[in-house]
């Protein structure tokens, strides 16, 4: 009997349905309902009756559940207590983030964690590499905007947004009526971006503004097209993490916020682990970090 599936039926049975059972865990909705058929064609017998808004265990699935919801808590209990040990993490924790973030906070986030576990060997790799967490051997992953994904299970802990900015100097187009084309502007621009892409911008002084950036540089970093808009080359489409303090300071100059969604970042590990000592150690340190938000629970 995979006992993973049967952890899942427990927790869908405990919580009285997928959806409370997906929002109480972090588990994906989808993956306790394939987890719980697996369970029922592994038996041969229905667990769960279908078709109905409330959760209804048949008679076989009151027995499997009252038999083994206990057992099976305390040998997760015994599980993690080995995984976590000591209560001083300590070992090997690596960690994979994209460079911006990595470059932005999680160098002076990295030095706290380090001075305060010093039994625990960090290495962060940046990288915007999509990486996984088992086949690269890392421990948690940062991703931006990531895609749903049944082998991975994390918190959002973090969200930003996406800014137009340029050099003070560099004069920001007036807004044109509806039946005009949009302004073009000489604009630095990521090696991936698509072509004749457009830039909504919410100014906060009226309707939304739209753009057409005319690439004078295509730079496959956004570190560099940081460097090249600070120079004056072009305005540029940046992470609000990444400017901030030029903005702050005067060195660019904000045209706009790109409209849409805010852009999400997620701390993630593979749904196969558990949260060890070392992981929970380090997100605590990213919470000290960000204090008003982080670790916001998944919609």
């Amino acid at each position: 009997m995979d006992l993973q599936a049967l952890a899942d039926f427990n927790l869908v049975a405990a919580h009285g349905g997928f959806g409370r059972a997906s929002r109480t865990s972090g588990r994906p909705k989808a993956t306790l309902s394939r987890r719980v058929a697996e369970l029922e064609r592994s038996l041969g017998v229905r667990l769960i009756e279908r078709g109905s808004h409330i959760l209804r265990l048949t008679d076989e699935g009151r027995t499997l559940h009252a038999r083994t919801d206990g057992p099976l808590s305390e040998i997760a209990d015994a599980g993690e207590a080995v995984v976590l040990g000591a209560s001083v993490p300590r070992g090997r924790l690596r960690i994979s983030a994209p460079v911006v973030i990595a470059h932005v906070a999680l160098s002076r986030i990295g030095a706290r964690f380090a001075l305060a576990y010093p039994d625990v060997q960090l290495e962060i790799v940046a990288q915007d590499r999509r990486v996984d967490p088992v086949e690269d051997d890392f421990d948690l992953v940062i991703r931006i905007d990531p895609r749903p994904d049944d082998r991975l299970v994390g918190r959002r802990f973090l969200t930003d947004e996406r800014l137009v900015v340029a050099h003070p100097d560099v004069p920001l187009p007036a807004p044109v009526a509806d039946d005009e084309a949009a302004p073009s502007v000489k604009a630095v621009l990521m090696s991936a971006s698509a072509p004749n892409a457009t830039w909504t911008l919410r100014t906060g002084r009226g309707p939304d503004l739209v753009l057409e950036p005319e690439p004078v540089l295509r730079l496959s970093s956004l570190l560099m097209v940081h460097d090249a808009v600070l120079a004056g080359a072009g305005a540029g489409l940046l992470p609000k993490l990444l400017v901030a303090d030029d903005l702050a300071a005067g060195r660019l100059a904000l045209w706009g916020v790109q409209a849409g969604p805010v852009v999400e970042i997620w701390a993630l590990q593979s749904s196969r682990r558990l949260v060890g000592a070392k992981v929970r150690a380090f997100l605590d340190v990213v919470e000290t970090a960000f204090p008003e938000r982080v670790f916001v629970p998944p919609m």
